[in-house]
């Protein structure tokens, strides 16, 4: 069975919502060095290779919203789909204190073998869901370690991102900020999206308002505790956009 760079569930739910997951596994195809990147299986399961518990909540979120719900099927350190094609980050070669051996010799040429492998046709699916109506309302879902290598922990349980378009970031963050028992704020634990990275390319660039949610990720380490989440944001999330009217 060939590979397939990314899954979709529920293409044709009716809702508003794209539910995206960038780094939604820590897979290694065959053809990328045998499907091994050189990586103790204990470093392929930190957040170097992926966002732990993103999926579920993608899943579970999309299915409460009915919306479609799109996937990576890659690590991020094939090549991270979150990345324009020219950012000097896309192919890792260096994460978070770990070289990443079969990174270390990655050529210009094993660079574009991978955007066409992987990157490209995930982002290609992105874009036709993305225009699948043209009031979609982009959601990308990412977790964020609580603590990097040498660096102060992180006491926020979630985040939210934007740049250039806060029509509903900000009354998202206004809203999560009444839950008593949270630790939220705007652009934590990074600040905003970098350049051609997926909510600049399918959403910003098309004028769709847009989320990205950071959730930390030993809250949602077990799949009872990613659905509870999903649960708690989705109805919030839908309270807000009808509030902003967008």
């Amino acid at each position: 069975m060939s590979f397939h760079p990314y899954w979709t569930e529920g293409a044709d739910r009716p809702g508003r919502w794209l539910v995206t997951c960038d780094h939604a596994t820590n897979t290694v195809p065959k053809a990328v060095n045998g499907g091994d990147l050189g990586l103790a299986p204990a470093d392929m399961r930190r957040h170097i290779a992926f966002d732990p518990g993103a999926l579920g909540v993608t899943r579970h979120l999309g299915a409460l919203l009915d919306s479609p719900a799109l996937f990576a099927n890659f690590s991020r350190l094939v090549i991270d789909p979150n990345r324009g094609e020219d950012d000097p980050t896309l192919l890792m070669k260096l994460y978070d204190g770990t070289i990443i051996p079969a990174n270390r010799h990655a050529d210009a040429a094993e660079c574009e073998r991978r955007l066409n492998a992987y990157h490209r046709p995930y982002h290609a699916e992105y874009y036709r869901l993305a225009a699948r109506r043209p009031d979609t309302v982009v959601c990308a879902v990412h977790s964020f370690t609580p603590q990097l290598q040498a660096r102060p922990p992180r006491p926020w349980h979630i985040g939210i991102l934007y740049a250039h378009d806060d029509r509903l970031a900000l009354p998202l963050i206004a809203r999560l900020k009444r839950e008593p028992d949270l630790v939220v704020d705007g652009n934590v634990p990074y600040s905003g999206h970098l350049p051609g990275d997926s909510i600049e390319r399918h959403a910003l660039s098309m004028g769709l308002p847009n989320i990205l949610i950071e959730i930390r990720n030993d809250l949602i380490a077990e799949e009872s505790t990613q659905r509870a989440w999903a649960e708690r944001l989705a109805p919030i999330l839908s309270e807000v956009l009808a509030q902003t009217g967008l």
